[in-house]
């Protein structure tokens, strides 16, 4: 029996929109990972780029557990004498929300040309508009209805 290996022409990619209200960082960050991966698909391959689009719309309204708002840290760094700059993610939240997302998911992706191929393809927005004219397709896919159930996903027609 032969391996079937897929072909990048053969994968046509969905768009996914994801509301962050109310939703843990962690474990919105993991789902939003795979769907950039392509791990839902039967016919994944880890060195193909088979993931979908994702849109996250209210990044201000994502909350973490315990004591994280006021403790956890966010560093940058400028490469120059003292150029280190410490937040906590409250501050980051005020200032930048987008960001917490985007380096939570960059976080959980492979390092790699691959990896740099599916952030690409995550959009992060503050609140509830989406911003066409940074999405290449004016006709995204619908979300199965059942994922939209368990997963409080929103349609996109």
């Amino acid at each position: 029996m032969k391996t079937l290996f897929p072909k990048q022409e053969c994968h046509v990619p969905k768009w996914f929109v994801i509301d962050a209200t109310g939703k843990t960082l962690g474990r919105l960050s993991t789902e939003i990972s795979k769907l950039l991966r392509g791990k839902e698909t039967s016919f994944f391959t880890p060195g193909v780029n088979q993931g979908n689009y994702v849109v996250v719309l209210n990044a201000n309204k994502i909350e973490i557990s315990g004591k994280k708002e006021n403790q956890k840290l966010y560093y940058r760094n400028s490469t120059r004498p003292g150029g280190l700059k410490k937040e906590t993610f409250k501050q980051l939240k005020n200032r930048i929300p987008t960001r917490i997302i985007e380096q939570s998911v960059k976080g959980m992706l492979s390092k790699g040309v691959l990896a740099r191929s599916y952030y690409r393809r995550l959009f992060v927005y503050c609140d509830n508009k989406i911003n066409y004219s940074q999405i290449s397709n004016d006709n995204p896919q619908a979300i199965p209805f059942d994922l939209c159930e368990s997963y409080n996903w929103i349609k996109v027609t």
